[in-house]
C-alpha cells in the first residue's frame, strides 16, 4: 500500500510565511532562479505580499500532511532496546488543511517558475529547484523530513496566475525526496479540477533538466525555446516554454 502523500497545500500567507520563504531564497542567484527578473534583491516581506497580493493569482504553501517522530529516547542504565521502545517509528496519516480558490488576494496570488543553473535541482523558469539532493550530513526519515517535524510544517511554495504556473519551490532540507513532483501535482489538479482551466503554462530555465524531466513526466511539453532571456554571472539563461491541456493530463 503506497504512503499518502506528505504534501498539502494551503493558501499563502504573507505575515506568516513570508519570512520562511525568504530564508528558502539565500542569494541573487537562488532569486532570479526562483522568479525570474520580477524581484529586487535584496527580497522583502513588501515585495512577497505586493506578488500575494495581486489579482487573479493563486499562491499556496506546501504543508507536512505527516508527522515524523522524534528520535527515541536512550536506553536507560541497565535497560534494554525492548524495555524503552514503544514501537516503530514511521510517518503518522495526519488531517489535510483545506485548499482554498478564493479568499482574499493575500491568499490567493500566484507567480511564475524557473531552476538553478548545472541541471541538477528542480524548478521551474522564473523559479528555484524542486529538489535539489539533501545533506547527508543532516539526519531525518524515510520520507527525507527532519525528526520530530510537526505537521504543517511549511516545505515548499508554488503559484499560479492567469492559468501560468511557477514560482516553485521546495525549503532546502526537504530537497531531494520528490516533493516538487507531489507539488506540483497538487496545483494542477487544482487547476484543472476546481478552477476548470483547459490548459497550464510554465517556463523552466533550458538548464534545468531536473525540473524539466519533473515537468515532461507530468505531461508538459515543450511549445518554444526562448534563447539567452537573462545573462546571469556572464552566462545566457535560456527558457522553455511548456504546455499542458486537461486532455493530455487525461490521457
Amino acid at each position: 500500500m503506497p504512503l499518502p502523500q506528505p504534501l498539502a497545500l494551503r493558501p499563502f500567507h504573507p505575515l506568516s510565511d513570508a519570512p520562511v520563504l525568504r530564508s528558502w531564497i539565500p542569494d541573487p542567484t537562488a532569486l532570479m532562479t526562483w522568479a525570474g527578473p520580477n524581484f529586487a534583491w535584496p527580497l522583502t516581506d513588501a515585495q512577497l505580499t505586493a506578488y500575494a497580493a495581486e489579482p487573479g493569482r493563486h499562491t499556496w504553501t506546501a504543508v507536512s500532511r505527516t508527522s515524523t517522530p522524534a528520535d527515541p529516547p536512550a536506553d536507560p542504565p541497565g535497560g534494554t532496546p525492548a524495555d524503552t521502545a514503544c514501537g516503530t517509528p514511521g510517518i503518522t496519516p495526519a488531517y489535510t488543511p483545506g485548499i482554498t480558490p478564493g479568499g482574499t488576494a493575500a491568499d490567493t496570488a500566484g507567480g511564475t517558475g524557473v531552476g538553478r543553473p548545472g541541471g541538477t535541482a528542480g524548478g521551474t523558469a522564473d523559479g528555484p529547484p524542486l529538489g535539489a539532493p539533501a545533506d547527508p550530513a543532516v539526519g531525518g526519515t524515510a520520507d527525507g523530513l527532519q525528526p520530530g517535524l510537526p505537521l504543517g510544517t511549511p516545505l515548499g511554495h508554488i503559484s499560479l496566475a492567469d492559468g501560468r504556473l511557477g514560482r516553485v519551490l521546495i525549503a532546502p532540507g526537504a530537497r531531494g525526496r520528490g516533493l516538487g513532483e507531489q507539488l506540483v501535482t497538487l496545483a494542477v489538479s487544482i487547476a484543472f479540477d476546481e478552477l476548470v482551466l483547459p490548459e497550464i503554462h510554465l517556463g523552466v530555465w533550458s538548464h534545468n533538466t531536473a525540473a524539466l524531466r519533473v515537468y515532461e513526466k507530468l505531461g508538459f511539453r515543450t511549445t518554444a525555446t526562448l534563447e539567452a532571456v537573462e545573462v546571469v554571472d556572464g552566462v545566457p539563461w535560456s527558457v522553455h516554454r511548456m504546455r499542458l491541456t486537461a486532455a493530455d493530463r487525461r490521457q
